[in-house]
């Protein structure tokens, strides 16, 4: 009896380590661009997918880069809480085309150029959030973004369930 409940738990395990290896192998990266001019510079979004029921998204560099404009384009010039306002409904719009959103956000780092605006930056996440639980967040001030007249730029993790 001890040397089939002996088999059978070696059987499982091999069973249990396919299972584990073939799930690995399904994994899948998946990278995004939302604005024309990224592509080939960096990826705005990557999704990780086929990880059982639950799928990461990265977020990077999002800031007040004007999307169908070219390269350096930078919306609201001087204006902190409209480049933020303008930030957090990118990152919205990016969760929702990976079938996520604000509320999946696991961790956040913020750069500003000018720590004077924390006050207003947490003002204009509060409103983003709207209620929503906020994730870990990381609040960095920075003497310059990816281009001058950036104010800010966002980075952003998040689980979501598939």
């Amino acid at each position: 009896m001890q040397t089939i409940i002996a088999f059978i738990a070696i059987f499982a395990s091999a069973i249990l380590q396919l299972v584990s290896a073939s799930a690995q192998e399904a994994m899948e990266k998946k990278s995004y661009n939302y604005s024309a001019w990224t592509p080939g510079i960096f990826s705005e979004a990557v999704a990780i997918t086929n990880m059982g029921k639950g799928k990461f998204i990265f977020l990077a560099g999002i800031g007040a880069e004007d999307e169908n404009g070219p390269r350096g384009a930078i919306r609201h010039k001087g204006d902190f809480a409209a480049q933020c306002t303008y930030a957090y409904d990118k990152i919205k719009r990016a969760l929702a085309a990976n079938g996520s959103s604000l509320k999946d956000a696991v961790k956040m780092t913020v750069y500003v150029t000018d720590m004077r605006n924390r006050l207003e930056w947490a003002k204009c996440s509060g409103a983003a959030f709207d209620g929503t639980t906020v994730p870990a967040q990381t609040l960095l001030g920075i003497s310059q973004l990816a281009f001058p007249e950036m104010m800010l730029e966002i980075d952003v993790t998040a689980v979501s369930h598939e």
